[in-house]
């Protein structure tokens, strides 16, 4: 699906461009609701308005919403100089909007109080329902209103996953209509009924192909394999519910499945091509990917931000580095790798998953909170002109132009296991090792790129079954499985800073892995011999010792003064890093604005805050 929201957009935007009052006035050089709905050509026009707000991939311009690295950067994986990031503590004065664009909550990851979207896909149902049926085919109908209920239970998971209840919109409704506009939140299980109902239909009606730009099954159906697999896990573990899990789960499965069994997509190719190539159009790996073209104008920034010499004040942290498999298919405390224990970047590089390596620049670098340096969203050609005082426009600035994969098989694949893993604890058949080998193990065989396998990268080792047992890696959390633990391990290294590591333990019910007293590796870096490897960060301009710090073999933190350099050999402490604020289990949801509260007040309605806050 190439240049799949450049075609038309400007034309839709345009047309689209309301919220409250979408289509209601009529212009006479514009289309109006009253001359619009005719034909499919119609139709499809008014979905291009959505496939920047739900395809994001590197977002465009300046912007950051959904993005990797410069908007997943919230998660027990990062550490940052100074306090870490606090979780929301307070309500604050007001969180909504009614415009239709991509503002979102970073801690939350997902959209702010907004029901524009909502809104827009009401319209767009009643307008097929009610203005189409008779001037289109059956399968046309059928094919659009999925289309239109796939987007509607898409917002209604987002917003489910941000704020837990909702109001519950089903009808497009006058402003006039005070209590239909003003009324409260409805249950989050109820919502969610109404997001399966539309993914039901959209899975049954959507077609295999609607050529380009357009949504088809497989696109539908890697996004339902998502978003049940959050939902079925999320009512399991925070509302202990397995017979609605099991509901969800099972439709993931379906979903997962029906790809798997395509035959349209295999892994392919090498991790780091993924990321940082610049026509993504063939790949047999990618389900749906955002093209970029600088001659169109359409590019973005975050390659910039992957080019080792802009800054990452958010950078990856030593419990990430810790939870790459070696490439034996051990964890490190375990492993019979050589030199598996020693964490500095050089020997990770050559002792881990080859993904460590396609993710991260292979030397410390200063420009890294932590002096890890994540170099996965660019190629291999960017990061080599850090020093050079002339990067070229698609490595610098806003002008960005490589792609980015916004489905990938690989997670299908991580998805489908994790959702027979899930569904084996609540009375579904076992994971067997055939089911690893169809997932895990594909993904563990994918190719090596020339420069890895120079720096003596080797691929990881398949996944055993029988192996993975409570003794396979002891810093395992004694609360999941070992299967499972290792299931999510894959996932980790797989997705590093892209969409899904906030949500993921949000789903799981572990957000304490972020409770930097309690996990400590979260607030430091690799080990380095800082006097070998990076000496000119002891002093400033002037010679005077700066500050820097390490904590050594025997867990002790060491301050440079000026006369112990030979003792500045340990894990790398983030300047002035502090813990975050404690924080507790109301931080999984987001609370509602004041400002919204006495809105529905002066409405003389009530708008319930979310539970805790």
């Amino acid at each position: 699906m190439k240049k799949y929201f450049i075609h038309f957009l400007a034309i839709s935007a345009l047309i689209f461009s309301g919220c409250n009052d979408v289509l209601d006035r009529p212009e006479k050089t514009k289309p109006t609701d009253d001359n619009y709905w005719k034909t499919e050509t119609d139709l499809r026009l008014y979905t291009n308005h959505y496939f920047p707000q739900y395809f994001v991939g590197y977002n465009s311009g300046w912007s950051s919403q959904y993005t990797p690295l410069r908007g997943y950067y919230f998660a027990d994986d990062f550490a940052s100089v100074g306090k870490q990031t606090n979780f929301e503590n307070s309500i604050p004065s007001s969180r909504g909007s009614e415009a239709l664009s991509t503002e979102w909550l970073t801690q939350y990851v997902g959209p702010n109080w907004n029901f524009a979207w909502i809104k827009k896909s009401n319209i767009f149902i009643d307008r097929i329902e009610n203005r189409m049926k008779n001037l289109i085919s059956e399968e046309a109908y059928n094919h659009w209103l999925g289309v239109a209920k796939f987007f509607r239970g898409f917002e209604y998971h987002r917003l489910t996953s941000v704020f837990g209840d909702i109001p519950l919109y089903t009808k497009p409704f006058d402003n006039s209509n005070y209590q239909e506009m003003w009324k409260d939140r409805a249950p989050r299980n109820e919502v969610m009924a109404q997001a399966y109902e539309d993914f039901k239909y959209a899975f049954d009606n959507i077609r295999l192909d609607d050529g380009e730009p357009s949504v088809n099954k497989y696109i539908a159906a890697a996004f339902i394999s998502r978003i049940m697999l959050f939902e079925g896990t999320w009512v399991k573990y925070h509302q202990g519910d397995n017979e609605l899990a099991k509901k969800y789960l099972s439709f993931a499965q379906e979903a997962s499945e029906f790809i798997m069994n395509s035959g349209k997509y295999e892994i392919s190719g090498d991790y780091k091509s993924l990321f940082g190539s610049f026509d993504l159009k063939g790949h047999k790996e990618v389900i749906l990917y955002r093209h970029y073209d600088a001659s169109k104008g359409v590019t973005h920034h975050i390659a910039s931000y992957s080019n080792a010499y802009e800054a990452q004040v958010s950078a990856p942290n030593l419990a990430l580095a810790q939870s790459f498999i070696c490439n034996d298919g051990k964890p490190y405390l375990n492993s019979s790798v050589a030199d598996a224990n020693k964490l500095d970047i050089k020997n990770m590089i050559k002792t881990r998953d080859p993904r460590f390596e396609s993710t991260f620049i292979d030397h410390p670098k200063v420009q890294s909170a932590t002096l890890l340096y994540a170099s996965k969203f660019i190629d291999r050609v960017g990061p080599t002109y850090w020093n050079s005082g002339n990067i070229p426009p698609q490595y610098g600035s806003v002008s960005n132009d490589n792609d980015y994969p916004v489905l990938r098989y690989a997670e299908v694949l991580l998805n489908w296991i994790e959702i027979k893993a899930e569904l084996a604890t609540i009375g579904g058949p076992a994971i067997t090792q055939a089911d690893i080998d169809k997932s895990i193990n594909l993904i563990r065989n994918r190719d090596l790129d020339e420069v890895a396998i120079n720096k003596g990268v080797q691929k990881t080792a398949p996944m055993k079954l029988s192996e993975i047992n409570d003794a396979f890696d002891p810093n395992r959390d004694s609360e999941v499985s070992p299967l499972l633990w290792e299931i999510r391990r894959e996932r980790r290294m797989e997705f590093v800073f892209e969409y899904s590591r906030l949500l993921d333990i949000k789903r799981w019910k572990k957000l304490d892995y972020m409770n930097n007293e309690k996990y400590p590796n979260t607030m430091l870096g690799l080990w380095i011999n800082v006097p070998e490897e990076l000496p000119e960060i002891l002093e400033d301009k002037e010679g005077k010792p700066r500050a820097v710090q390490v904590v050594n073999e025997d867990g002790v933190k060491i301050t440079y003064d000026g006369t112990n350099r030979d003792k500045m050999i340990g894990f790398y402490v983030p300047e002035n890093a502090k813990a975050r604020d404690s924080f507790t289990d109301r931080s999984y949801l987001s609370p509602i604005g004041q400002a919204q509260i006495e809105q529905y007040a002066d409405k003389g309605s009530k708008l319930t805050q979310t539970q805790g806050w």
